[in-house]
């Protein structure tokens, strides 16, 4: 299964009051009736990379066939140390995110 992607960032903010750490980016989906998120992997290798999973859940009812973009999240509070992130849907990578900006 192709998952198509776009838009990613991942953002490391070391502003006072609130330090934090997000991903975010935009997943296409089968039909409106899809929601995606994302999710902090029990996967993780000892580097300062990020393992995030991509999961897809169908809801009930009948949804219209159409291609449809949403918004998913990964937010984690307190300082971080994260040089990348990588993205897995069932085990497969869907995107690596290399650069990762930091706002002081």
């Amino acid at each position: 299964m192709i998952i198509e992607t776009k838009d990613w960032v991942a953002l490391i903010d070391n502003m006072p009051g609130a330090p934090s750490f997000r991903t975010y980016g935009t997943v296409t989906v089968a039909n409106p009736g899809v929601t995606a998120r994302l999710e902090f992997s029990p996967l993780q290798d000892k580097t300062t990379k990020l393992r995030l999973n991509l999961v897809l859940e169908k809801s009930d009812g009948i949804h219209l066939q159409v291609l449809t973009e949403k918004f998913v999240e990964y937010k984690s509070l307190g300082t971080s140390q994260v040089t990348g992130v990588d993205i897995f849907h069932e085990g497969q990578l869907v995107h690596h995110i290399s650069q990762v900006v930091t706002v002081c």
